[in-house]
């Protein structure tokens, strides 16, 4: 495979002219990059040209095969590669001058790309998330717990955003804490989110379901969160159904989720209502600095 294989522009529009397509045809495989490129693509009238992201597509036989996109903070996020495509886009990337922050994509596209770009750049890379990626399937509801679910309004705003923090706290998702501290609600992961509460027929919310538009036919359930102190009560299943349910209403064809793979409990939960599994995900964060001294 050569370089020039890989076509890169900083015009998001003309990009997903050509490889839009490709990035539907599989939609739940490639959540994340239509999630992200679309935060791009509305948001771009405030970035300067200076830190506009960059997006690239691999083209064969004149068709799409596979995409990147770098962001202004310097996330990279790929389509799943084999490891000599990942070896060949290291290679024009550091020879393009480009310095992700750390890449994100399928298992072992991300771990062969951490390798790649340490051969051509010598940075290091450190594994900092993993994941598995559920697809729904027939949406099953379990036993339902006393309440109802109720999509939130305006007034639910203070409640959102603690809960939010909450769930960062516990995942350890520290920019986004960092971004909810700061008042920069808008601008964290969550500011674009559609949530959903299970309430107990007091009216009292007790657990949280949140969901990111439609786009590409894929609406991606992200997160699901209940205070610790209720949890083991079907709450968390019940709202996960509610959003599920709302996503496909709104003409989703494509419903999936994140889980934990250290986390027995959230991953039976997802199969028994219907989720089932499709693929592993993984973050490798890249260190460009001389290594520490003992």
């Amino acid at each position: 495979m050569h370089p020039d294989d890989w076509h890169l522009t900083q015009n998001v529009d003309a990009f997903l002219a050509r490889a839009g397509h490709f990035l539907r045809s599989r939609a739940a495989l490639h959540n994340t990059p239509l999630t992200d490129i679309e935060k791009l693509r509305t948001h771009r009238a405030a970035e300067s040209d200076d830190e506009a992201a960059v997006f690239g597509r691999l083209e064969s036989q004149g068709e799409v095969r596979a995409i990147f996109y770098l962001t202004p903070l310097g996330r990279l996020g790929l389509t799943p590669l084999s490891a000599e495509q990942t070896d060949t886009l290291a290679a024009h990337l550091a020879g393009l001058g480009h310095s992700p922050a750390h890449v994100i994509a399928e298992h072992d596209t991300a771990g062969a790309f951490s390798e790649s770009w340490q051969k051509h750049t010598g940075a290091a890379s450190v594994p900092f998330w993993k994941t598995h990626l559920y697809r729904l399937g027939t949406l099953t509801p379990p036993q339902r717990p006393e309440g109802q679910g109720r999509l939130t309004g305006r007034k639910d705003h203070d409640q959102i955003v603690r809960w939010c923090r909450e769930f960062c706290v516990d995942v350890g998702e520290q920019r986004s804490i960092d971004l909810i501290d700061a008042g920069s609600w808008e601008d964290s992961r969550f500011g674009d989110r559609h949530f959903t509460f299970w309430e107990t027929p007091e009216g009292v919310p007790v657990s949280m379901a949140a969901s990111t538009s439609l786009v590409g036919g894929m609406v991606r359930v992200d997160p699901v969160y209940t205070p610790a102190h209720l949890r083991g009560r079907g709450y968390a299943g019940a709202v996960t159904v509610e959003a599920s349910r709302a996503a496909q209403a709104a003409g989703a064809t494509d419903v999936v989720l994140f889980t934990d793979p250290d986390n027995p409990t959230s991953n039976a939960l997802y199969q028994r209502i219907g989720y089932v599994h499709l693929a592993d995900f993984a973050g490798h964060r890249f260190s460009y600095g001389p290594p520490e001294a003992e």
